[in-house]
Parts: C-alpha cells; structure tokens; sequence
C-alpha cells in the first residue's frame, strides 16, 4: 500500500493552480472538467512526476470550509512538503511575496516554516536529517 493522492481544499482553482504551479514550483499533472466550473486538477513534485498527487479540491463544502477556518485559526498546517533547505526555501518564497505565519524554526533534528497558501490553508515546509 502506498500513498497516490491527497488533497488540500482550495477556494478557486485557478489561484491554486498558479500558486502551487508558479511560485511552489509544482507541475501540474491532471486538469479535468468535473461539472460545469469544478476541475479535477492535480499537481506532482517535478523531482517526482509519477510521485503522490495533490488534489487542489474546491472547498465548496460546509464542512470542508469549517475544518479549514478552525485549523487556519488555531496556527495549524493543513499540509507538509519536504524542502532541502528550509531557510533557502523560505527565503527564495518570501521574495515572490509568500506571506508566511511562522519563520524558521528549528525543533530539534527538523527545521520548519509555515506558510499561507493563499487559497485558504496554511503550508509548513520542512527539512530532516538525511
């Protein structure tokens, strides 16, 4: 068993798409009409384009909106994407206008940052010990 694909929901598509495609650097892999405004739109990391999806999930659902706003309001990241280098990735981020919530942080062995999607949920980068 393994992991193909998970999901963050987002409040327009296309923002997501640009946000996780132009400034995250991910590659879109699937974009598929589902009802008449709704995608099926997936993005991959380019180092693994055969790797796990994510599903940028419209969040029209109240449930969906409620989980979010309640993580969002509590500091808590919806997701976690491995980077090499944290600080270097904040940095790089910061200079495209990325608002972050949490600056690097070192805890213990892991070094984090945390950052605002744009799309309605907050993002934590992070690097491990290889």
């Amino acid at each position: 068993m393994r992991i193909h694909l998970t999901s963050v929901f987002v409040d327009d598509q296309a923002q997501a798409e640009r946000f996780y495609t132009e400034v995250l650097g991910f590659v879109k892999k699937h974009d598929v009409p589902v009802g008449e405004k709704d995608r099926w739109l997936t993005v991959v990391s380019p180092d693994e384009p055969d790797g796990t999806e994510l599903l940028l999930e419209p969040a029209g659902h109240p449930a969906a909106r409620a989980y979010r706003d309640a993580l969002v309001a509590d500091g808590i990241p919806l997701a976690q994407f491995a980077v090499e280098d944290v600080t270097a990735e904040y940095e790089r981020l910061r200079g495209l206008g990325v608002r972050f919530t949490q600056d690097p942080v070192e805890l213990g062995p892991v070094t984090t940052a945390v950052l605002d999607d744009t799309c309605g949920n907050l993002i934590q980068i992070a690097t491990t010990p290889q």
